[in-house]
């Protein structure tokens, strides 16, 4: 006798829990194909529901192939309906993935990531009145399929303010949107390295870049960076490379800004080369000392290609990065877009193109450039303060700076036993590809930190030395 008990609480409704329990009988061969089931008015009454709700579930049942009525003899388990269920192992997991997944310390966490925005001054009023608008005052074209580059709303406005802001020299079909900047750098790489695979990237790099560069097929060539950002005397020249990755206006994660002599110098290497440079901008628009530095795209439009976003801007839940290309390489990026995903969703990027035209994000900057400033000043302070030896590295720019201490050696070790008095901290010599050049230097984030915690985490860090 087929028999089983229903949860009428439960979220899945009466028919939909018969169907679960006799397909996953069928499916585990607990009922041989050929097996004549109970009639609706038996299950019915064995199970305490009404016909119906059987009836329902035989429907579903037998148009997906499970069961098989035979007039005049009753419902029979289908041929080929049974499936062994392989049990899956839980994977054994590495040492870096167990310290990713381990939970947070029992005292309160301070973390110094870096690139991590202020998210409490998000403009959360504004962003939400303006999706409002869009929603109800857009054309219908805004909700159905919409160009793979990015609807044309949003690049005029990103050409404008990355020519005012950034002085890059573009026209709107050379910009094609992304979904953030990682997809940006994918397609590029991905592209770029279908006949020659030798890429330069920076030493240290940021951890999230080597992955994607690798993962699209690139052999990595590392060339090092001092503090004022990549080394071109040292970029190799028995290599001809499909193109040179570099962060020049806020190098991450060691803080330089590329002088006008290296820039020449790059470009002058990549003409030689026949090779492109990527130009990586997250975050330049946060210069503390000065102007930001422009990009390196407006000094070689057809030879550089610039990638940006505005996760670190904003909020890493906006994915919406960009690319300005070269003439010669938009069609065919394009189309990989295309083939990607589509298009990045199209309500977003017509909300932040209102966002940028109506000036919100001119301000929104403004604002966070003076929050960010105090930030580091209350972190320079707090180090001043603890420590008697060190160094800081990194411009004035951006939501994170490197500090140096002398004597010191951020071993992993180390690092968990901050983390357990609550503190996380981000040495750089994991971001190394030659490693033994930084042991003594740790990332310091403030973006997210409130100058109360700031203080301490410093102090907390000091007091683990102290005991180390």
């Amino acid at each position: 006798m087929l028999n089983f008990s229903v949860n009428r609480p439960s979220d899945r409704t009466l028919p939909q829990q018969v169907y679960d329990q006799i397909s996953s009988r069928i499916l585990n061969n607990e009922f041989q194909a050929g097996e004549r089931l109970p009639s609706s008015r038996e299950l019915a009454t064995n199970i305490g529901v009404s016909r119906n709700v059987v009836l329902e579930a035989y429907d579903q049942l037998m148009i997906e192939g499970y069961i098989e009525v035979r007039p005049g003899s009753g419902t029979y388990v289908s041929q080929g309906s049974s499936l062994l269920v392989k049990k899956s192992e839980q994977p054994s997991l590495s040492e870096d993935q167990h310290i990713v997944s381990d939970p947070l310390p029992s005292v309160d966490s301070i973390d110094f990531k870096a690139s991590n925005p202020a998210m409490d001054y998000f403009p959360r009023s504004i962003w939400g009145n303006l999706t409002r608008e869009v929603c109800l005052q857009s054309e219908d074209r805004l909700f159905g399929y919409n160009p793979s580059q990015g609807i044309t709303e949003l690049r005029n406005t990103l050409r404008r303010y990355l020519s005012r802001v950034r002085g890059v020299n573009c026209h709107p079909e050379q910009i094609i949107i992304t979904s953030g900047a990682t997809q940006g750098l994918y397609l590029i790489t991905k592209f770029l390295t279908t006949q020659n695979k030798k890429v330069i990237i920076e030493d240290p790099i940021a951890d999230e870049m080597l992955p994607i560069f690798k993962n699209a097929g690139a052999d990595v060539l590392p060339a090092p960076v001092d503090e004022k950002g990549i080394v071109t005397e040292c970029l190799p020249k028995q290599h001809d490379p499909s193109f040179i990755f570099v962060v020049p206006s806020h190098q991450f994660p060691l803080g330089g800004t590329l002088p006008i002599q290296r820039r020449i110098q790059l470009i002058e290497y990549a003409r030689e080369h026949n090779a492109y440079i990527v130009e990586d901008d997250y975050d330049s628009e946060f210069t503390y000392e000065g102007i930001p530095v422009a990009s390196m795209q407006g000094l070689d439009p057809e030879n550089v290609i610039y990638v940006g976003t505005f996760s670190k801007i904003l909020s890493p839940s906006l994915r919406i990065g960009y690319m300005v290309l070269p003439w010669n390489l938009v069609k065919q990026i394009r189309q990989k877009k295309w083939y990607l995903d589509r298009h990045t969703g199209t309500i977003d990027q017509m909300v932040l193109a209102h966002f940028i035209k109506e000036g919100y994000l001119d301000r929104y900057v403004r604002r966070m450039k003076s929050i960010y400033k105090q930030r580091r000043k209350a972190m320079v302070r707090s180090i001043s303060k603890h420590f008697s030896h060190f160094k800081i590295h990194g411009k004035a720019a951006g939501m994170h700076l490197v500090l140096e201490l002398d004597g010191v050696d951020f071993t992993k070790s180390l690092v968990n036993r901050l983390k357990e008095q609550g503190v996380i901290v981000y040495p750089i010599e994991p971001y190394a590809i030659s490693k033994g050049e930084h042991k003594n230097k740790i990332v310091m984030g403030y973006g997210s930190l409130t100058e109360d915690l700031i203080e301490e985490g410093v102090s907390r860090i000091k007091a683990v030395l102290e005991m180390h």
